[in-house]
């Protein structure tokens, strides 16, 4: 079992050096194809007083300009990445979240960095991460914004015994048979005999797949942090976990512990759905 083909997310404004060599890291590692993805779309024209703001030409002028970076991110994709792993470029100018959610049939495994600066929360330029886990069918690998030498020396699974974290675990059992050391937590106020059983019946999946792991339950935290503090205190250089949201008036929203992991940049996190 391991990834064979990644989709690398590059957001069209951002500094992409950092988690292209991830990507190349990880395509190293497992023998993969990298398929470089990068997309912005052109807003559409927005009446107001006294006229359209865009007309046809600035319109025209806008998309030349998303065309003419998306080429300049090919050309330092394929110099970054050179001959060590197999490439391959798919840019276009579209809304970035779709066209990334329908690469995802050619993945594996998605990698992405979380979007930052300008284009952050902006729909036409950015990659909206909620709808991307949701949506995608595919684990997807949040990088740390400062990501340097990525190593899978120590991960943190954070269990719930739904769905969503079963998926979690076996999608990112490539990364937990690489791990020294793997350890699987349940955040429980008034853990009973069937948390502990299921937090074995875990441990027990794993070991199946030649993963050593150890098990146990923490104290919940209002604010959500309970896991990231964990992963703090054990210098873990990955967090597998189930992304549980819902959708509502056409917005993803997710409950505090997703949304503390996906808002928390120092953390490396491969999330499903």
């Amino acid at each position: 079992m391991g990834y064979k083909s990644i989709v690398l997310n590059l957001d069209i404004d951002g500094m992409i050096a950092p988690v292209v060599k991830l990507g190349v890291d990880l395509a190293q590692r497992f023998d993969a194809r990298l398929i470089g993805l990068s997309a912005a779309d052109v807003p559409p024209p927005v009446v107001m007083e006294g006229g359209v703001a865009f007309d046809g030409e600035s319109m025209m002028r806008h998309r030349k300009n998303i065309e003419r970076r998306i080429e300049d991110l090919r050309t330092e994709f394929e110099d970054l990445a050179g001959a060590t792993v197999e490439t391959e470029w798919r840019g276009a100018v579209g809304n970035p979240t779709r066209l990334l959610i329908s690469a995802a049939r050619v993945a594996d495994l998605i990698v992405t960095a979380p979007p930052e600066g300008a284009s952050f929360g902006n729909v036409h330029r950015s990659t909206d991460l909620g709808s991307l886990i949701l949506q995608a069918g595919r684990p997807v690998f949040v990088a740390s914004s400062n990501q340097e030498n990525f190593r899978i020396d120590k991960i943190l699974v954070g269990w719930k015994d739904t769905r969503e974290a079963r998926r979690a675990v076996t999608d990112a059992m490539p990364f937990l048979q690489m791990a020294q050391e793997v350890r699987v937590i349940t955040i429980d106020n008034d853990a009973t005999d069937e948390t502990w059983n299921s937090l074995d019946d875990v441990v027990a999946l794993l070991s199946f797949h030649g993963v050593e792991a150890k098990a146990d339950v923490f104290p919940e935290k209002s604010d959500g942090e309970t896991i990231a503090d964990v992963a703090d205190a054990m210098h873990a250089d990955l967090i597998i976990s189930g992304a549980y949201g819902h959708s509502r008036f056409r917005e993803w929203i997710f409950g505090g512990a997703t949304r503390s992991l996906l808002e928390n940049g120092r953390l490396n996190r491969v999330m499903s759905n």
